[in-house]
């Protein structure tokens, strides 16, 4: 008898698929003389079956030719999923772990995963979305669904859960593929500190801008930028110097662990004998040593510096300075390390222009950090403007409560640039403007409303650095579409004095824009920009023969053209009553 059940004990183990009990039980009954039979209802169980224990083989009962198809299938798929660098599980409803590539059981070190939940494989993440229930979701719609979890240890996972179809039924099960997104998401959490770090840098409210001195905010500047690239970027030995357009040199504005004879060496932006810094400021590209003792370029900058990083400092195109940071270890600095770098010093560019620290000792101070906030802060408005007024167009008559939201907002927008405007007339009086400008005084462009319209980003900010130097009030469209929705939501009472528009808007031409004006307003105070003389829609021709005279400005227009042509458009407006 002990032999017998011996020999029972060693008989070869068979896998039997089968959905039918009664066709389930004669297999059995067929093989169980020469095998010992494992019955499972479908193909999904089967397969996990497989990745748990060993069979001799597998049998696919009678009239489910679709199962071994499957099946096989899936076991040929099984060693392709093994190689695969992602994690892949299938789970049931219960988010029961039922096969998976390995890729789990080597990323928590685990000896298995079958049989395990998902989440508690994983720690309990947290769910951080978009879908908070993936699983759940895949199931109960038959469609894919994804989240992001974040582990314990701060590590960050991507899934895609993808439901398995059956024959019949919904489906019960989930292909769920992992994939390790920790440096991708770290990476983009580190950007987005490295940019609100930049935008802090000269985040300084009115009070604080009337009761800091230039000197004072070069500090604070000078501190901040320290303290966020030995924070954020983890470089302790930095420099950076500003180019003087007066003397031609390389001026040192910050240092950090530089040695003295460094910091005070003469430099010039030329691509030789000045250094990395030099040839970094002449050519406007960033540069990596990876060795400073085979470098032909690299001056020693930090006692025992063994590599060294270099990005210019670049505002509006052009390069004002340089940032340099060095490191006692050979190739320290990778290509991730000099975008981030490169990031981080557009915003210090911004920075230093705002603060005033480029022409201090050309024009007044108090005017100039007024006027490069007021600059930074121009078209960025503008879109504010254009988007409200377009989202009341949408609604005006049909969400009273919208319309008059949108109506706050654009009080508020406006508000801000006057906000802007009585600061620096109580840091500098008004009639002191002109001078420190260099601006002569035109007393009859002061508070004119002017509405500019051109798809070009250069044109709008140029209009507002030129026309408000003089105190004229002014906004911005992209096309004709936004001007005639800018013009219909001025206000109760309120008009502009000059509308001033390219005569090729992106959709439509500037006479189609006057005639659209024209049946709004009663004159059309409007200027004509021109690129090169090029009209061959006609526009210039149509207007005059349509009895309007209009201005004519040519693109790049110069300031003392575009004054007049904005004094003779307002002397043309007829008189009010």
């Amino acid at each position: 008898m002990s032999g017998e059940v011996r020999l029972a004990f060693h008989k070869p183990r068979l896998l039997l698929v089968s959905e039918s009990d009664d066709v389930g039980c004669s297999a059995i009954a067929h093989f169980a003389e020469d095998f010992e039979v494992v019955r499972v209802p479908d193909s999904i169980r089967a397969l996990a079956m497989l990745a748990k224990e060993d069979f001799a083989g597998v049998f696919v009962a009678g009239g489910y030719a679709k199962e071994a198809m499957t099946v096989g299938g899936l076991l040929q798929n099984d060693r392709i999923l093994q190689g695969m660098p992602d994690g892949v599980v299938l789970l049931d409803s219960d988010n029961t772990i039922l096969w998976g590539n390995g890729r789990l059981k080597e990323w928590f070190g685990r000896e298995s995963v079958l049989g395990a939940n998902f989440y508690a494989v994983l720690g309990s993440p947290e769910i951080l979305g978009p879908d908070f229930c993936p699983f759940h979701t895949a199931l109960a719609t038959g469609a894919p669904s994804g989240s992001t979890l974040r582990s314990t240890d701060n590590r960050y996972y991507r899934i895609h859960a993808a439901p398995v179809f059956e024959t019949e039924g919904p489906p019960r099960n989930l292909v769920v593929t992992i994939r390790d997104v920790t440096t991708e998401v770290l990476q983009q959490q580190k950007l987005a500190n490295i940019h609100a770090a930049g935008i802090e840098l000269a985040n300084l409210t009115a009070e604080e801008l009337q009761s800091m001195t230039v000197e004072d905010r070069k500090e604070l500047l000078k501190s901040d930028i320290l303290r966020y690239t030995q924070d954020l970027l983890n470089f302790d030995v930095v420099e950076i110097r500003l180019l003087d357009e007066r003397t031609g040199r390389l001026e040192p504005l910050v240092y950090e662990g530089i040695l003295p004879e460094a910091a005070n060496r003469v430099l010039y932006p030329r691509s030789q004998g000045n250094g990395v810094t030099g040839f970094v400021a002449a050519t406007g590209k960033s540069y990596i040593c990876e060795d400073t003792t085979h470098d032909p370029l690299y001056l020693e900058g930090c006692a025992g510096a063994k590599s060294s990083l270099t990005v210019p400092l670049v505002l509006h195109d052009e390069v004002i300075g340089t940032f340099n940071v060095e490191s006692p270890v050979p190739r320290a600095f990778s290509e991730e390390d000099k975008q981030f770098l490169e990031i981080f010093s557009r915003d210090v560019a911004v920075a230093i222009n705002t603060l005033e620290l480029l022409v201090v000792e050309k024009v007044n101070s108090a005017v100039k950090s007024v006027e490069a906030i007021h600059s930074a802060v121009a078209l960025p408005i503008d879109e504010i403007l254009n988007d409200a007024v377009k989202i009341m167009e949408r609604y005006i008559g049909h969400e009273p409560e919208v319309t008059e939201r949108m109506q706050r907002v654009l009080r508020n927008a406006r508000d801000i640039k006057q906000v802007i405007q009585k600061v620096g007339q109580k840091m500098t009086p008004t009639e002191a403007l002109p001078q420190a400008t260099g601006a002569v005084d035109r007393a009859e462009l002061r508070g004119l409303r002017i509405l500019v319209a051109d798809a070009d980003a250069n044109v709008r900010i140029q209009s507002h650095n030129l026309l408000e130097r003089y105190g004229c009030i002014v906004e911005t469209a992209h096309d004709g579409g936004e001007a005639i929705c800018m013009v219909d939501n001025l206000g109760p009472g309120a008009s502009y004095d000059v509308i001033i528009t390219d005569i090729h808007l992106p959709d439509m031409n500037g006479y189609k824009l006057l005639c659209a004006l024209n049946e709004k307003l009663e004159h059309v105070p409007i200027i004509y920009m021109v690129g090169f003389g090029y009209d061959p829609d006609h526009v210039v021709v149509n207007t005059r023969r349509a009895g309007y005279r209009p201005e004519l400005l040519s693109k790049p227009f110069m300031l003392d053209r575009l004054l007049v042509a904005v004094e003779q458009t307002v002397s043309q407006a007829p008189p009010v009553g």
